[in-house]
């Protein structure tokens, strides 16, 4: 692997909020995972989602602020986004490239929307993925449950396919902790 960043995607008040599968746990992981990180001298990079005017994730609103469980320390960048991936009209690419970031460890929310996207994204860009088993979530819709749609997406779609799956124990000893 060559140079990393963890990119912790649309992890907000409001989407929090609204108690994704494993809220906790989640959120638990992140903050291991992102503290982990700093003290390994890893960038960790945000990624936050405006829904325009009207929306519960409004720019500048409450819900649209990163949630306070890992919210960004002096200096870490935010990117912010219109769309569900993180690369479409956003500077993160070309940031990425000047920082000659090569890996992402990809972590947030929505496992189905966002994450999802920003992977593929990602991917298709030549990054290499690593998705922390548990490290994303949504919420129960009509077809699945969020536990169900975390799993489908991290065995059925993103392993061996467009990232690499592995637990938080295995990311922590590609941070060198």
């Amino acid at each position: 692997m060559g140079k990393m960043a963890v990119l912790i995607v649309d992890v907000q008040k409001a989407l929090v909020e609204a108690h994704p599968y494993r809220e906790e746990e989640f959120l638990q992981e992140l903050e291991n995972l992102a503290d982990s990180a700093r003290k390994a001298g890893t960038e960790i990079i945000y990624v936050r989602h405006d829904g325009g005017a009207g929306d519960e994730l409004e720019s500048g609103t409450e819900g649209w602020k990163i949630h306070e469980a890992v919210e960004p320390k002096t200096g870490e960048r935010i990117f912010d986004k219109s769309f569900n991936s993180a690369f479409l009209e956003t500077d993160l690419e070309e940031y990425l490239k000047e920082k000659q970031i090569t890996d992402l460890i990809l972590m947030g929310m929505q496992t189905e929307y966002c994450i999802d996207a920003t992977c593929k994204a990602a991917f298709e860009l030549g990054y290499g993925v690593v998705i922390p088993t548990g490290a994303t979530t949504t919420y129960d819709n009509e077809f699945m449950s969020g536990e169900a749609t975390v799993r489908f997406y991290e065995e059925k779609i993103w392993a061996g396919r467009f990232a690499d799956l592995m637990p938080a124990e295995a990311v922590l000893g590609l941070l060198g902790c």
